[in-house]
C-alpha cells in the first residue's frame, strides 16, 4: 500500500501540540511499518530526524510560492497530476481539494467555534470551510478525545461513526523524572506552560496567584508563565503591573523544549486552568516529570488527567486560589499526586497512538 502523509507541520522549527503530534506519528510509523511505502509530502526539505528516512519512506518536496494554503493548493495539485497514494493521512484540520480514494484527517478540536474572538475573520472562515469540506470528502475523521468527538459531531452534524478517537501520547524520552540539577529559579514556584491568552485562562491564574500571596502575607512563592503572548495578553500584563507583582510573576517567553522538563521537575505544581482543550498534552508531560497537577474539570482535561490531578472550575478564581493553597508546601499531597501521575501516564504513548492510527489509515474501506 502507498500511504501519503502531509508532513509539512511536522517539519516546522518551533512546534506546539499539532506539530509535535504530526512529528511523533511519522517517527513512530518509521519504526513500526516496514511493509507499506510512504510519501512524506512537505513544502520544504525535511529537517533533523524527519529527513532520516528508511527505504520505504520517500520525501516529496512540493514547492509553493505563497505563505499559506499549501495543503489546499499545492498538495491538491499533486493529488491531481502526481502519483496518487492509496490513502492520504493529514494530521491536522484540513485536506486537499483533490483527494485519492481514501483520506483520513485528524481534527484536534474546534476551539475557533467556542472562542471566535481569538481568530481573525479570514482564519475563522478558513477553519469553517475546511471542517465542512472534511465532513463531505474525508473518509475517516480522527480526533484526540471523546470530548472533541462529541463536540465536532454535534456542531457540524457529522455521524459519530465517521469519527474515531485516538488519544495523544507524550515524549517519554524527554519528559521524565530527572536527577537533581542546577535550579533554574531559586525560589519555590508554581508553573504554567502554554500560550498566554484568554482561552488558556492565564489572567484568572495570575489573579488567583496574587490572591494567594496576599492571603499568605510574606509568601515568597513565584508564578512562572512559559509561553508566547496571545489574545488578551495585555490584560495579564496590566494585572501584574497594577498589583505590583512584576518580581513575583516570571515571564520567560518561549522556552526551548529541552528546558521544559527541568522546569517541571523543579516546580511545586503545574497549574493548568485552561478553558478549552482538545486533549491537554501538557498535563501528561507534567505527570511524567513527577510534577503534581491542578487542571480544569472541563472539556477534555478529565480524560487526560483521570484521578491523578486536583480538578477545579477554571472560571472560579477562588477555586484556583484554594488549589494553590492546598498543594503548595503540602508534601504528603504532592507525593500522592506524583505517584498517581506517574502511574497515569503509563496509559499514553506515541507508539500506542501511532499503532491505533496506522490501523485506521490502512483499514479497508
Amino acid at each position: 500500500m502507498l500511504i501519503g502523509i502531509d508532513a509539512s507541520r511536522a517539519n516546522k522549527d518551533k512546534k506546539t501540540g499539532v506539530e509535535w503530534y504530526s512529528y511523533h506519528l511519522i517517527e513512530e510509523f518509521k519504526k513500526m511499518d516496514k511493509d507499506n511505502h510512504y510519501f512524506l509530502y512537505t513544502d520544504k526539505p525535511l529537517k533533523g530526524d524527519l529527513a532520516k528516512c528508511p527505504p520505504n519512506f520517500e520525501e516529496k518536496v512540493l514547492k509553493w510560492p505563497l505563505p499559506r494554503f499549501w495543503t489546499l493548493g499545492r498538495l491538491s495539485w499533486e493529488m491531481l497530476i502526481g502519483k496518487k497514494p492509496d490513502v492520504l493521512f493529514v494530521p491536522a484540520h484540513t485536506i486537499p481539494l483533490v483527494n485519492p480514494k481514501k483520506t483520513v484527517v485528524t481534527v484536534h478540536d474546534i476551539g475557533f467555534e467556542h472562542f471566535p474572538d481569538l481568530y481573525k475573520w479570514p482564519d475563522k472562515l478558513y477553519h469553517k470551510f475546511t471542517i465542512r469540506f472534511i465532513k463531505k470528502f474525508a473518509d475517516q475523521i480522527l480526533t484526540v478525545s471523546d470530548y472533541s468527538k462529541q463536540d465536532v459531531s454535534k456542531f457540524y452534524k457529522i455521524k459519530s461513526d465517521k469519527i474515531q478517537v485516538v488519544y495523544n501520547g507524550y515524549d517519554s524520552y524527554k519528559y521524565k523524572v530527572l536527577d537533581e540539577s542546577e535550579r533554574l529559579i531559586k525560589d519555590k514556584y508554581i508553573l504554567f506552560i502554554g500560550r498566554l491568552e484568554e482561552k488558556k485562562n492565564t489572567a484568572r491564574l495570575v489573579e488567583a496567584f496574587i490572591n494567594y500571596c496576599t492571603q499568605e502575607g510574606k509568601s515568597e512563592l513565584k508564578l512562572v508563565l512559559i509561553g508566547r503572548p496571545g489574545y488578551g495578553f495585555e490584560k495579564i500584563e496590566n494585572l501584574i503591573k497594577v498589583r505590583g507583582f512584576e518580581d513575583r510573576v516570571i515571564l520567560p517567553g518561549w522556552v526551548e523544549d529541552d528546558q521544559l522538563p527541568v522546569y517541571l521537575n523543579q516546580a511545586e505544581a503545574f497549574i493548568f486552568p485552561s478553558l478549552f482543550e482538545g486533549f491537554g498534552i501538557p498535563v501528561l508531560e507534567a505527570m511524567a516529570c513527577g510534577c503534581p497537577v491542578v487542571c480544569s474539570n472541563t472539556t477534555s482535561l478529565p480524560e487526560a488527567a483521570g484521578e491523578a490531578a486536583i480538578m477545579i472550575d477554571p472560571r472560579d478564581v477562588g477555586a484556583i486560589t484554594d488549589s494553590i493553597a492546598k498543594i503548595v508546601g503540602n508534601t504528603e499531597l504532592q507525593e500522592q499526586l506524583r505517584t498517581k501521575g506517574l502511574d497515569r501516564v503509563k496509559d499514553f504513548s506515541w507508539h500506542k497512538c501511532a499503532r491505533e492510527t496506522l490501523d485506521i489509515v490502512t483499514r479497508n474501506r
